[in-house]
């Protein structure tokens, strides 16, 4: 065994599919290299069991690099452990202590059913996105790159709007349950820049009228954007907020308009 290696126990969520109860196992994890990502000590646990003959621990992950958001799971309590700004494939074991003993479980919210282990069904955020995250209005041809003046400041904000992965970890978080950073981000990263104009109302209303029949409400505790690995910010639900009080009024004129 290395100087530096770690030996740890984990409790770990286990539940065969969603008709069964689930439970906490205990496993021992000795001989880890500090260095290696928090789903490598799973893949080495994994590798174990299956070497004794157990059922592998079913979780999610795809790019490894904190870009797909398929990775989330609560770490200790904590909507993809315990480093601010960072997804579960991008915390490393050197964040925890020789002997630490770590629960591991799924997201934890009424719209992410338990599929199996620590894999749940994350599709109630699909439906937001289906319900408007998108620009429908033809463009044309290509136009010259500076023919839309776009601030900065704007750009920016759409950006780091633009930049959730859709992991989850906002309504794992909340209290309430809630889904209002993820869809405030989807609105805002369109409905912030000129080619999203044309729809920006319609979509704000479709998008958090699916979003309510789905997730909890909004009461502003913050631990969204504490949980958040791209660390959004709460404003973007202002934001949407503000739109979508603007798109009841404009939405319906519109509607008294049509003959």
């Amino acid at each position: 065994m290395s100087e530096d290696a770690l030996h740890i126990t984990v409790n770990v969520w286990r539940q065969a599919n969603p008709d069964e109860a689930g439970r906490m196992v205990t496993y021992d994890v000795p001989n880890l290299n500090p260095d290696m990502s928090f789903l490598e000590m799973l893949d080495v646990l994994n590798d174990r069991l299956l070497i004794d003959g157990e059922e592998p621990i079913a979780f999610e992950h795809d790019c490894r690099e904190g870009i797909c958001g398929s990775c989330g799971m609560m770490i200790n309590g904590q909507a993809h452990g315990p480093e601010r700004g960072t997804a579960t494939c991008q915390l490393h074991m050197r964040k925890f202590r020789d002997g630490d003993v770590i629960n591991v479980e799924p997201f934890r919210a009424a719209a992410f059913p338990v599929v199996k282990d620590l894999v749940v069904n994350r599709s109630a955020l699909d439906r937001i996105v289906e319900a408007g995250g998108y620009i429908t209005v033809t463009p044309g041809s290509a136009q010259d790159a500076n023919l839309t003046l776009v601030p900065k400041p704007v750009a920016d904000a759409a950006f780091d709007a633009a930049a959730c992965i859709q992991c989850g970890a906002c309504v794992a978080a909340c209290p309430n349950g809630a889904g209002q950073l993820f869809a405030s981000a989807k609105v805002s990263h369109l409905n912030l820049l000129p080619q999203g104009q044309p729809e920006r109302y319609s979509r704000v209303e479709a998008m958090v009228d699916t979003m309510e029949e789905y997730f909890g409400s909004c009461t502003n505790h913050a631990e969204c954007e504490a949980a958040c690995p791209k660390s959004i910010s709460i404003d973007y639900i202002a934001l949407m907020n503000r739109d979508y009080l603007k798109a009841k009024i404009k939405n319906r004129r519109l509607a008294s308009q049509v003959p």
